[in-house]
C-alpha cells in the first residue's frame, strides 16, 4: 500500500511539472478566476506587442496585432504559453501588462466544446512543451530551429489536433514597401530577402474561420 501511494505521488508531481515554472498564490488565482472565468486552456490571445519589431509586423500585415500566445489554466490560474526570446509561460496578467495598453483579445476555436477534449488538449499542449526553450525567430523561417509567436500556436494546433488555425502565406505576400519594413528586412536578411519562406502571421491567425471572439478590452 505505501509502495503503491508513492508511485501515485510520484505520477502526480510529474504531471504537475509539466510549465512548473509558473507560480500562483492561493490570492492570485482566486482573482484570476473571477475575472477570467470565461477563458479555457486552448484559447488564443492576441495583442499589440510593444517590441521593437512590433511596427513593422504591423505594416506588413496591415494589422494591429503583432503578437499572440496559447492560454492555459493551472492551480486555478492562467498563463500563456508564446515565443518571446524563448518559448516559455508567462502569467496572464504578466502577458496582458506587456501589451500596448493593456489590450487583448482572446478567440476560441467554435466547436471548442467537441474537439478540444482532454486527450486533444494534451497533445497540443506536449507540442509546446516539445518547443520550449526555442529562441524567437527573427527570420520567421519554416523550421524548429527557432520559432516565432503565431508559428508557435499554429504548429501546436496542427500537430496536437491536426487543425489549420489561419492560412500559410509567403513573405512576398506582405506588404513590404514601408521604410520601417524594408530597414528590418534588411537588418535581418540583408541583400537576400527569402521571398518565398512560408510564413503564418498574427492577424491570419486572428482572422480564421474556425474562431471566436470570447473576451476583449
Amino acid at each position: 500500500m505505501k509502495r503503491f501511494l508513492a508511485l501515485t505521488l510520484i505520477v502526480l508531481g510529474l504531471s504537475l511539472s509539466s510549465f512548473s515554472d509558473i507560480n500562483f498564490s492561493s490570492a492570485s488565482t482566486h482573482r484570476l478566476t473571477k475575472q477570467y472565468t470565461n477563458l479555457q486552456s486552448g484559447d488564443i490571445i492576441f495583442q499589440t506587442s510593444s517590441s521593437g519589431l512590433s511596427g513593422a509586423i504591423q505594416l506588413a500585415t496591415r494589422s494591429k496585432y503583432s503578437h499572440c500566445g496559447m492560454v492555459f489554466k493551472q492551480n486555478g490560474g492562467f498563463y500563456v504559453l508564446e515565443a518571446v526570446g524563448p518559448v516559455k509561460a508567462t502569467p496572464l496578467t504578466e502577458w496582458i501588462a506587456h501589451g500596448d495598453g493593456g489590450k487583448y483579445v482572446v478567440k476560441r476555436l467554435k466547436n471548442a466544446a467537441t474537439v478540444l477534449t482532454a486527450d486533444n488538449l494534451a497533445k497540443i499542449k506536449q507540442v509546446g512543451e516539445q518547443l520550449k526553450g526555442k529562441e524567437y525567430d527573427l527570420t520567421f523561417e519554416w523550421n524548429d530551429d527557432r520559432i516565432y509567436c503565431s508559428e508557435l500556436v499554429w504548429k501546436m494546433y496542427k500537430r496536437g489536433a491536426n487543425i489549420e488555425i489561419g492560412k500559410l502565406e509567403k513573405l512576398k505576400n506582405f506588404d513590404l514597401t514601408s521604410p520601417l519594413v524594408k530597414a528590418k528586412l534588411k537588418e535581418h536578411y540583408g541583400d537576400k530577402i527569402p521571398l518565398n519562406e512560408t510564413i503564418i502571421s498574427p492577424v491570419a491567425v486572428f482572422n480564421s474561420p474556425l474562431l471566436v471572439t470570447v473576451k476583449s478590452n
